[in-house]
């Protein structure tokens, strides 16, 4: 067992980079293949594996190791500060968004994601705010020097163009989950079951997360842990081939088209492709 915070994390960087393939690649493949079986209601496969909301949960959490692993060597006390006010945001304006239909618009849960709270999923921080932190950390690497430092300019980058990643995030997100059921908008919307309100409420939820996210860490430390951690953004490869295999199969094709956007991305990055997330890479500092 790990004796201080360092041997946690020394550990739980070891798991990451020894099954990477399998966090990266397998876990959100099968998902999207369960989540098939429960949207067809394929009778052999065992009722308890069908849209089972805690093995949703536990996939989830699998699917977020990598980012764990990433931050954990970066948090803080200003860090984590940071973080439960976004876990806390997240949760509130869900809650308001439930129950009064601000800011995305009317709609309710079908499915239950876990243990409910007031009608909200306990566990939503750990589905909305890594999908902040992934673009986030996927605009240093793709804007470089232009989102480095302190200046006025970097951080207007830093912040609008995470906020631009977080709303295509949802662009591909919200119509596939609107598919299978997982919640939806009273009187559906013009994009795929989405009224465009909901992104509109996006840009004010997603704002303030990327604000705080920005006040919470240090721009330059992340680009460095982002040079030494190769699969720091392996969580953002989980949801492209998830969520993107579930718009193909909702034959949603502008969803897709953002996804392939997102994996290109990445792959601009040099963050991801097969031969590398299938790789053991040695233990860096």
């Amino acid at each position: 067992m790990p004796k201080s915070r360092a041997d946690f994390e020394a550990a739980l960087d070891r798991l990451v980079r020894e099954n990477r393939f399998t966090i990266a690649v397998v876990f959100p493949l099968v998902g999207a293949a369960l989540f098939v079986a429960s949207h067809q209601r394929w009778n052999w496969i065992p009722p308890w594996l069908l849209m089972n909301p805690l093995l949703v949960l536990f996939g989830t959490l699998v699917m977020r190791l990598p980012l764990v692993a990433g931050f954990a060597p970066l948090v803080n006390k200003r860090a984590a500060g940071a973080l439960f006010a976004v876990f806390g945001y997240a949760y509130a304006v869900e809650f308001v968004g439930v129950h009064y239909g601000v800011p995305y618009g009317d709609f309710s849960y079908q499915i239950e994601l876990g243990p409910m709270l007031a009608g909200v999923p306990v566990g939503l921080p750990v589905f909305f705010v890594p999908l902040v932190l992934n673009s986030y950390l996927l605009t240093l690497l793709l804007f470089g020097p232009q989102a480095s430092g302190t200046s006025l300019r970097s951080r207007a980058v830093r912040v609008l163009a995470s906020l631009a990643l977080v709303l295509v995030v949802d662009l591909v997100l919200d119509p596939a989950a609107v598919g299978l059921g997982f919640w939806v908008y009273d009187g559906g919307g013009g994009y795929y079951g989405v009224p465009w309100t909901n992104y509109a409420g996006w840009v004010l939820s997603g704002l303030v997360a990327v604000l705080l996210i920005e006040f919470g860490f240090d721009s330059s430390r992340l680009t460095r842990r982002l040079d030494r951690c190769p699969f720091m953004l392996d969580d953002f490869v989980s949801f492209v081939l998830l969520w993107g295999a579930m718009n193909v199969y909702f034959q949603n094709w502008v969803p897709v088209a953002l996804a392939v956007a997102l994996l290109g991305g990445l792959v601009r990055a040099d963050r991801f492709d097969f031969v590398s997330v299938g790789r053991k890479h040695p233990e860096q500092g």
